[in-house]
């Protein structure tokens, strides 16, 4: 996927979509991989990580609702990633099958 093409699937109003995008623009590595993963099992791990997360204190951004998407979600994702310049922060992406909308993203701060 082109990095412009990318970019555009993250203009929304949603906060972790908005610094994934800005991550992006300031040079972030990323991968969209090809195939698709269902998206229910993925619901129950990133609810796992959820819980994890609070329990550790890691700052994340939209994994709430990246969860609760996933877990309404009826057809199977494709996974995408963007890495901060600095590392400080992994972002993954929930597309669409056909990879032309973004369903979720969700922002974990990466442990020093």
């Amino acid at each position: 996927m082109e990095r412009a093409e990318l970019e555009r699937l993250l203009t929304t109003a949603d906060d972790a979509a908005a610094a994934a995008l800005s991550a992006l623009r300031e040079g972030a590595s990323y991968i969209v991989w090809n195939g698709t993963t269902p998206a229910q099992p993925l619901a129950h791990t990133y609810a796992r990580r959820l819980r994890l997360t609070r329990r550790d204190g890691t700052e994340t951004l939209g994994l709430e609702r990246a969860v609760r998407l996933l877990a309404g979600r009826g057809g199977p994702v494709r996974l995408g990633r963007i890495d901060s310049v600095d590392g400080a922060w992994i972002y993954t992406l929930f597309l669409t099958e056909d990879g032309t909308d973004l369903v979720a993203c969700t922002g974990v701060r990466q442990q020093p």
